[in-house]
């Protein structure tokens, strides 16, 4: 979703927002399976797991949700807690975790 990332009309045409690939996401959450953290968090911008390392992109959090923690309705009431850990740092990705009871 546009929400996703910092800069989504700069970025239609780049791999990892390609129309293809949002109607692949799109149809994989319809066949039954939840993004926790987006579902609990619908509003929230700026909430990003990967920055390039180029032109210092991370201290200015331009950046983009490309992990996502994902559970099966059987799951989703069982779902405590989904989170973006972007404080965690030693990659270009931060980790994202999804707690359940």
């Amino acid at each position: 979703k546009p929400i996703d990332l910092a800069r989504p009309k700069q970025n239609l045409q780049n791999p990892g927002f390609l129309p293809e690939e949002r109607s692949w996401m799109s149809r994989y959450l319809k066949s039954g399976f939840h993004d926790v953290f987006r579902e609990r968090n619908p509003d929230l911008e700026g909430a990003y797991s990967w920055w390039s390392y180029r032109f210092g992109v991370r201290a200015k959090n331009i950046g983009w949700r490309l992990d996502y923690g994902t559970v099966n309705t059987d799951l989703l009431d069982r779902v405590t807690d989904a989170a973006i850990h972007p404080n965690i740092t030693g990659s270009d990705h931060c980790p994202v975790s999804v707690r359940l009871k």
